[in-house]
């Protein structure tokens, strides 16, 4: 190894270790992802709980879980209904996340536009 490639380690390993400063364009950055990160959590958990929930549905329509269970009624029937209610999970995730979303960024917008304004009349 050379000696310009161990300055060059040497510089990122400090740089680890420096502080840094925060600028007004981290600041956007984090502001921007307070306002997402909610959303898409709750969108992420909701839309695999309806996939598992249908797939319980499913499970018991297409298989014999229900005599290993010793499930009392039609599996069918019982089957198509929690399917159906996964679906629907399924189908309102989206305006869910959407809503939170909004309303995230109206909280957030006078904050965030007052902010990126300022960096970009700089």
């Amino acid at each position: 190894m050379n000696r310009n490639d161990k300055q060059f380690m040497a510089q990122k390993i400090r740089a680890q270790y420096m502080e840094k400063e925060i600028t007004e364009l981290d600041e956007l950055r984090r502001l921007d992802a307070e306002v997402k990160r909610p959303a898409n959590i709750f969108s992420y958990i909701f839309g695999s709980i309806g996939a598992i929930v249908t797939g319980c549905g499913m499970s018991l329509i297409m298989t014999d879980i229900a005599d290993m269970i010793n499930f009392g009624g039609d599996p069918m029937v019982a089957g198509i209904v929690i399917g159906i209610f996964g679906l629907a999970m399924a189908l309102v995730n989206y305006p869910i996340y959407k809503a939170i979303l909004n309303s995230r960024k109206k909280k957030y917008s006078a904050e965030i536009l007052k902010l990126s304004e300022k960096i970009m009349n700089n």
